[in-house]
């Protein structure tokens, strides 16, 4: 064996080109004016909700509507839980499917993908680098809703003690935390729409048909969930365990619901990010 076999490898230019595409990345994700508008959006549905309640908390739709929803009035941090219902089945897949599936099919589409491989970096780690994009402004879609939901709640109905599901009241800042629980459940539960986003992305060059694959994807499982013929292979799809985040209201949540809840995203950001990198580390790129 050589010295120059033995000598150490200098993996700090390495490190840096990664590190400088991750800030490029995340500066362009969540600089984009596309993305921008589609968080501005998200943000919107708690303040027009909190808006809405507000105005008709003493007419006859006072009450009316989902039990999350119906508890605003009474207390401004289920304004944070209602908007995240209301998000979870359409908006929140729709505005993360866009963001996921144009990551890879964006850059082939614009003809800057090429010039983007000649840097310093394999294959694998320009899509995990473009997977923490995709995460980050996953991420970013969840805490607009919570963060303009919460600020909301607050000047409309002020914040309080948290009555839960069995009607038992835990003070403010266990009702905070809680809360929060729900926030990063919520969060932690579109890493496998990312997954799922980023493999499509590497199928093609056209970012709408990434796009709209992916929010179909959730959509089919969604719809499938709620079959009961389907009921065995329910647990596999991956919507199922989407509004498990209920557990954190409880008096003493369902630790093992909310574990497979977790479980099964990983799942499928295993086998939708394997394939995503089986796929772009042998596809060829020519754009």
């Amino acid at each position: 064996m050589s010295l120059v076999e033995l000598a150490p490898v200098d993996l700090s230019p390495r490190r840096g080109s990664t590190l400088r595409l991750v800030r490029s990345e995340l500066r362009l994700v969540l600089g984009r004016r596309r993305n921008i508008v589609l968080l501005s959006g998200l943000a919107l549905v708690p303040l027009l909700l909190g808006t809405v309640l507000f105005l008709t908390q003493d007419s006859a739709l006072d009450g009316q509507g989902p039990g999350f929803i119906g508890q605003v009035t009474g207390n401004g941090l289920f304004l944070v839980v209602a908007s995240l219902f209301l998000c979870l089945p359409f908006l929140l897949p729709l505005t993360i499917g866009i963001a996921s599936g144009d990551a890879i099919a964006g850059e082939a589409s614009a003809g800057t993908l090429r010039y983007l491989l000649t840097v310093p970096v394999a294959r694998g780690r320009l899509l995990a680098v473009k997977a923490v994009g995709a995460l980050a402004f996953a991420a970013s879609a969840v805490l607009a809703i919570a963060i303009v939901g919460l600020v909301a709640g607050a000047v409309y109905f002020g914040l309080h003690g948290v009555t839960l599901l069995s009607g038992t009241t835990v003070p403010l800042g266990a009702g905070v935390l809680r809360v929060a629980g729900v926030v990063a459940y919520v969060g932690l539960s579109m890493t496998g729409l990312v997954a799922v986003g980023l493999f499509y992305s590497t199928l093609t060059e056209v970012p709408v048909g990434a796009m709209a694959a992916t929010v179909v994807t959730a959509i089919v499982c969604g719809v499938l969930d709620q079959l009961p013929q389907l009921h065995t292979i329910a647990p596999a799809l991956l919507t199922h365990h989407w509004l498990d985040f209920a557990e954190f209201l409880r008096l003493e949540p369902d630790w093992g619901v909310l574990g497979q809840g977790l479980a099964l995203q990983a799942a499928w950001v295993a086998i939708f990010g394997a394939l995503a990198w089986s796929r772009f580390t042998t596809a060829d790129v020519s754009s």
